[in-house]
């Protein structure tokens, strides 16, 4: 019984929709399910995932980042030019692309933490700050043409593997970083910035620096934005036009996998699982031959949908709650005997309500540890 309420919690009904369009893109594609091809799949979903990791972080703290897409176009514009043909250039045009995302993300977070401005009108800024360079420095059409060295990292991997065939690189990166994001949102900063998305107030008290921790979310951002660039040189050319939409699907894939707009809730493999879900429907439309035109209109459907269903399973909870609270007050606080005060108790069941925030700075939280 456990088990399925977990399924169709908004946390868990990710993982029962991928498996739903695995089941029904095989059906119409036998040979999807060998192992060579569900290889390819992963290496094609790589830098959505990637850069779902990334915008999880802001989420998940609070705050929007839409210049993703944007950081993703420069930097395959800035390795399609810099590195040329010369594989000698390859790593220290790695260490500058790094280093303009971090740079970036730095701008971003300051703007918004220091400054208080919305996120949502910072990173539109600075979306369309980068996208009018790279439409500059381009002039719109394709240019650049890195080496074979550099592109390998996108589309090169480890050949004559048993069974697997091929292990693409991509795919080892993707689970290097996330098992690296599983493990920075057990420590104590990665639980920060969950307390913080969840009462910016009571993480304040708690002595949080809210303008670093923030700050530190659109970096991450930023980041894991430049790496989804560096796959992409691999396998999809470099063009103006490549990252374009990455930051919507970000925000599809991490809200498809139950993280709460405006944060304090969320788990970061359920928000992977939402990248693979949304692939596996772009795939499974088109084997139904529905136009390529129509993505955006599904995307919109499922941001509306997965967001109304999420905010409406935490009402949910969030009404319940307060009586169990109350009742187990009663419980321990009125002696055998004595008259109870429901008035008291419930007043300060609801009072609690802010509580959460900041014993997650502790790690005690019992409503985000299933999501850590």
């Amino acid at each position: 019984m456990n088990a399925l309420k977990t399924l169709v919690s908004p946390r868990g009904a990710v993982f029962l929709l991928l498996l739903v369009f695995l089941i029904a893109i095989t059906a119409l594609n036998p040979s999807f399910a060998e192992p060579g091809q569900l290889m390819r799949f992963i290496q094609r979903v790589a830098p959505v995932a990637i850069v779902a990791i990334g915008q999880y972080f802001v989420i998940v703290g609070g705050e929007f980042d839409l210049s993703m897409g944007s950081v993703v176009t420069a930097q395959v514009v800035i390795a399609g030019n810099l590195v040329g043909q010369d594989e000698s250039r390859t790593v220290p045009v790695l260490l500058l692309m790094f280093v303009i995302g971090a740079a970036v993300g730095l701008i971003n977070g300051l703007i918004v933490s220091l400054l208080k401005v919305p996120s949502f009108i910072v990173t539109l800024g600075m979306m369309l700050a980068l996208l009018g360079g790279i439409l500059l420095w381009t002039g719109g059409a394709a240019t650049g043409n890195p080496a074979d060295g550099f592109r390998a990292i996108g589309r090169g991997g480890i050949r004559d593997v048993p069974v697997l065939d091929f292990i693409p690189w991509a795919v080892l990166i993707l689970i290097a970083v996330l098992a690296v994001a599983i493990w920075f949102t057990k420590r104590p900063f990665g639980r920060t910035i969950i307390a913080l998305g969840d009462n910016p107030t009571a993480a304040s008290y708690a002595g949080v620096r809210s303008w670093w921790v923030k700050t530190s979310t659109f970096v991450i951002s930023s980041l894991s934005a430049t790496l989804a660039g560096v796959l992409l040189v691999g396998f999809a050319g470099v063009h103006p036009s490549v990252g374009r939409g990455y930051e919507f699907m970000a925000i599809t894939a991490v809200v498809l996998g139950g993280v709460v707009l405006g944060g304090g809730r969320g788990w970061i493999v359920a928000a992977v699982a939402g990248a693979f879900a949304l692939e596996s429907l772009f795939m499974l439309l088109n084997f139904a031959g529905v136009p390529s035109t129509m993505r955006d209109a599904v995307q919109g459907v499922i941001i509306i949908a997965a967001v109304a269903y999420s905010a409406t399973s935490f009402r949910a909870k969030r009404r319940s709650r307060p009586t169990e609270t109350s009742l187990a007050e009663e419980k321990e606080a009125v002696p055998p005997g004595s008259a109870p005060q429901p008035a008291k108790h419930h007043t300060h069941a609801l009072r609690d309500d802010t509580a959460p925030s900041v014993r997650i700075v502790e790690g005690t939280n019992p409503h985000n540890q299933g999501g850590l």
